[in-house]
């Protein structure tokens, strides 16, 4: 074995002073060691959850499944309720208590939430000046197998039912009947509420029954309280609705109607069956027919029942304000679901939401092929004063959204139907795994649609730079409540979604992030992953250790600053060729895209992997040419969020 000699250099605190030969001195923010450390992930795999980013073998999820009544009483506003929740505790531990989610609690006075309101500004959340107190009133918890009551307190958004007998491991099952009634706020952290129009109200109604809290292998119970920003994690079940409205009302609910011929005319019957057969939208109650008496069943009230099955939530919408019309949504398996709009006559026209169903049609049917077949029978957009909000097989977007607005927040709230309500992930800690996931879909589909008819026109780079990585951002890991709240669009939805298109783009390319991407959402359809489950996944199934971005990207708030330093002729030659001296200047590091162009016109490209960054602050590279230069350039596409273009261009004397 041949002697071997090692050298010792010690580390250098950063900044950085590198001189390169006889290249100017380059001070850099940049530490390979810190960005490409080996020791990212917390742990190894576990029983329940694969190194791979998989479920293990031992995966186990618990179940929660609902059948709900409630009415509404479209003068007061009260919605009155009982929920009976048959819970079975797959897990393989005894569970001597149960806690559930009282989400309207936000809107009481009282609560943690409206206490956190900021004094002087209004938020999409609430405002500390609104004199609504609401709030659930409970008037009964009763273990529904034996009709006793349950020992029960409530804690601001959250309640615990103390069982006197354990719920076993392994499939032990209880049933708990809860009656409960609450005032509708007229604008419910803008995800539910009330919109006036001149025909009628319309009532969106969400977050309206107490809800099972997760019990997972990551935490156990789950039980973060509500606050607005950070949303929902919430186990999967089937649904069983009966809604009792005004017989004027149109309603409609997660999941697929079940007794039309109760609560519809004959005409509206006949139609509701030719739109479930028609590509075109077909029109169920006409604005005409909206102030006629004739398109509603003569009645007091009207039950309306609805199921859905595998889902995590159930959200609806009354009114006797509804134009409704629909159309046949096609799936990739050859089976067909449902696109609905309601929405009143001061939304309707032919730039408005009279294109709603068809954009809902539009963004399943793109969805389905893309990613994952739609779980459910119906999808419904519902226009009201919730700017866009997303359940099951249901969604509320804006009255006054129009043209691309329209199709942006109906594409994107329909988008959710696979980030989180297929892929279940917890919102309440990482709402840029729903958010985030689905902004990035959103991006490919706003090319997919019409062939492009809303394709967004390419950003400024240099802006949008310094939107992520300006004075005040802040990370991607931080819960929605801990983030200050300008920074929710950046932190939850555009930094992620755009992260993603730069892995897809210029790191592992379309078919290797495609094909990682669709094993994540397979791998973890109806259940619960966490983001080290998603990197897993990703690094896994791209064949590629990417780490290194999941850090800078995703953990902490690196920012990427490229910069050509020199370009010299080698041995002062333009027919040797030309070296270039690169340099990363900040915490970031990213693959390097350069241009090239000859005094005669010759251009070429260069691409030099993340690799080049490992090691070393500056890098040099030699581009083929046989003679002199007129400019060099990083990133000429703009593809990259660099801080600082002015120091991407090289230009001849």
């Amino acid at each position: 074995m041949q002697k071997l000699f090692f050298f010792f250099i010690s580390a250098i605190a950063l900044p950085v002073c590198i001189t390169a030969q006889t290249d100017p001195v380059i001070e850099t923010n940049y530490n390979p060691h810190k960005l490409f450390a080996p020791l990212f992930y917390p742990a190894g795999g576990t029983i329940s959850r694969a190194a791979t980013g998989e479920p293990n073998v031992g995966y186990w999820q618990n179940k929660a499944d609902y059948q709900i009544t409630a009415s509404l009483n479209d003068v007061t506003h009260e919605i009155t309720g009982s929920v009976i929740i048959t819970y079975k505790n797959n897990s393989p531990h005894a569970l001597p208590f149960l806690w559930l989610q009282l989400d309207q609690n936000l809107f009481n006075k009282n609560s943690r939430g409206q206490a956190r309101m900021p004094l002087n500004s209004r938020s999409r959340y609430g405002d500390s000046k609104n004199s609504f107190d609401g709030g659930y009133k409970i008037t009964a918890v009763k273990n529904e197998i034996d009709n006793s009551n349950a020992d029960y307190i409530i804690t601001d958004t959250r309640m615990q039912i103390r069982l006197p007998k354990v719920l076993k491991p392994g499939g032990d099952v209880i049933k708990l009947k809860i009656d409960f009634s609450f005032t509708l706020p007229q604008y419910g952290a803008d995800r539910c509420g009330i919109l006036p129009t001149k025909n009628g109200d319309i009532f969106t109604v969400a977050q309206w029954y107490p809800r099972m809290c997760v019990y997972d292998d990551v935490q156990g119970w789950n039980t973060e309280p509500y606050l607005g920003p950070s949303e929902f994690y919430l186990e999967y079940g089937d649904f069983d609705i009966a809604i009792t409205a005004p017989a004027s009302h149109i309603v409609v609910c997660s999941g697929e109607l079940q007794n039309p011929a109760d609560v519809l005319t004959a005409e509206q019957q006949k139609r509701y069956n030719e739109a479930k057969a028609s590509d075109k939208t077909v029109m169920i109650r006409t604005d005409k027919e909206v102030t006629n008496a004739e398109s509603r069943p003569k009645a007091t009230t009207l039950t309306w029942k609805f199921k859905i099955n595998n889902a995590r939530d159930v959200a609806w919408a009354s009114s006797k304000s509804f134009i409704w019309d629909a159309a046949k949504i096609n799936l990739p398996s050859g089976k067909t679901a449902l696109a609905m709009s309601a929405y009143p006559v001061e939304s309707k026209g032919k730039d408005k939401w009279s294109r709603s169903t068809e954009y809902t049609k539009g963004s399943i049917e793109n969805y389905s092929k893309r990613w994952y077949e739609y779980p459910y029978p119906v999808a419904t957009n519902v226009a009201s004063n919730v700017g866009g909000m997303e359940y099951p097989g249901i969604v509320f977007c804006g009255s006054t959204a129009e043209t691309d607005g329209l199709f942006g927040v109906t594409d994107h709230e329909f988008g959710h139907t696979w980030f989180p309500m297929i892929v279940g992930s917890n919102e309440r800690k990482y709402g840029w795994m729903d958010e985030g996931f689905n902004t990035f879909i959103n991006s490919l589909a706003d090319d997919d649609f019409n062939n492009g008819e809303y394709k967004e026109a390419p950003r400024n780079m240099e802006y949008t730079a310094r939107n992520l990585f300006g004075e005040g951002s802040e990370p991607i890991m931080l819960t929605p409540d801990a983030m200050k709240e300008y920074n929710i669009g950046n932190c939850l939805y555009f930094k992620p979604g755009y992260g993603l298109e730069l892995l897809r783009n210029e790191v592992l390319g379309a078919n290797r992030f495609d094909y990682a991407f669709k094993e994540y959402i397979r791998r973890w359809a109806f259940k619960h992953p966490t983001p080290w489950d998603f990197f897993r996944t990703m690094d896994n199934a791209a064949g590629e250790d990417l780490s290194w971005f999941w850090r800078g990207w995703f953990m902490e708030n690196y920012k990427l600053d490229q910069a050509i330093v020199s370009v010299k002729y080698d041995n002062d030659l333009p027919a040797n060729g030309a070296v270039v001296t690169l340099a990363n200047l900040e915490e970031l590091a990213l693959p390097v895209n350069i241009s090239y162009e000859t005094k005669s016109g010759k251009k070429g490209t260069l691409k030099l992997p993340v690799e080049v960054w490992n090691n070393t602050a500056v890098w040099k590279v030699k581009l083929p040419v046989t003679e002199e230069l007129k400019k060099v350039e990083i990133d000429a596409e703009r593809a990259f969020p660099d801080f600082d273009f002015s120091n991407n261009l090289w230009k001849a004397q």
